[in-house]
């Protein structure tokens, strides 16, 4: 009988892990949980003789898959997969796959919380301002991008973006203005969404001269990797921009210096929370297990996202 452990730090809702198991029972599997671990030796110890596992934002670092000595799969629920050390887990014959657009309407709708928030100046009571007219810009045109145009045109925002892997006729089926770089869609758009992964070309990308060009009441929203932003020449846009704002599900390494000098600027949730919905949970836990089982029944790898 295969062997799919749940290892979860942050666990999945109740209702998610129902869902799993019934997936996985169903396949004639046998489901175990790891939850609310406090050392990584815990996970290592859970993995010793899974054949499946399924983690959120948990470390499947080198250490981790190697002592998993039955692993064949193991699976991120969620898009983004950085998480894993994939290196480690092709040199172990293991698959790494992602559920790429089960979080995505998440993910989308808490951008526009946190914009809501910003323009209408944190609820104070004081006159703000409305999305409306406003121009969006998203930087990387994907799962998220789409829900993010979806609603941003239910607002009356006036919708772009920048995605070189991505058709432009795809985009402007959409209704969305493609433009031809990222440095024209930070030059245009007072709002930015951003949604590009975390990679060795990507991270620190976000800086200085990208922020700086943007026009009066800029607001940058980063619902993806804090790596990918050039901390400290946030600060310096920060400085040099009054009208500059910063909102983020992920707080960034120098949150302390930003809340002492940029009070009202920025906003950061306490956690990641861009997948933090049951619906989400669900999704993603549930396309995961699917995910396990067409894997060890049909062979089936097309989410795989390791060489």
């Amino acid at each position: 009988m295969k062997k799919v452990l749940i290892a979860t730090d942050k666990p999945f809702a109740p209702i998610a892990v129902s869902q799993i198991r019934e997936v996985v029972e169903k396949a004639g599997y046998e489901l175990r949980l790891l939850e609310k671990y406090t050392s990584q030796a815990q996970l290592i110890e859970a993995v010793a003789d899974v054949d499946a596992v399924i983690i959120r934002s948990d470390l499947a670092t080198k250490e981790v898959l190697d002592a998993a000595k039955n692993l064949k799969i193991v699976v991120r629920a969620g898009a983004g997969y950085d998480n894993i050390d994939l290196a480690a887990a092709t040199a172990n014959g293991i698959v790494a796959m992602n559920t790429p657009g089960q979080n995505s309407n998440a993910v989308a709708e808490l951008a526009f919380g946190m914009m809501v928030f910003q323009i209408r100046n944190a609820f104070n009571g004081k006159s703000g301002s409305e999305l409306r007219c406003k121009k969006l810009g998203i930087h990387a045109y994907g799962n998220v991008g789409k829900y993010v145009a979806k609603i941003a045109k239910g607002f009356g925002m006036e919708v772009y973006a920048f995605d070189p892997f991505v058709k432009a006729e795809d985009i402007e089926s959409d209704g969305v203005k493609v433009v031809g770089s990222v440095e024209e869609l930070y030059a245009t758009c007072q709002y930015i969404s951003l949604h590009i992964p975390a990679n060795e070309k990507t991270k620190k990308s976000i800086g200085y001269n990208l922020l700086k060009s943007m026009p009066e009441g800029a607001c940058l929203v980063n619902t993806a990797r804090k790596e990918v932003i050039n901390e400290a020449e946030l600060v310096k846009v920060f400085e040099e921009r009054k009208d500059f704002s910063y909102l983020s599900d992920i707080e960034p390494d120098n949150k302390t210096e930003i809340a002492e000098k940029f009070a009202g600027r920025y906003l950061f949730t306490a956690k990641k929370m861009g997948a933090q919905t049951e619906e989400a949970n669900i999704n993603a836990g549930k396309a995961a297990a699917e995910q396990i089982v067409a894997f060890f029944e049909k062979g089936d790898v097309t989410f795989k996202v390791n060489k």
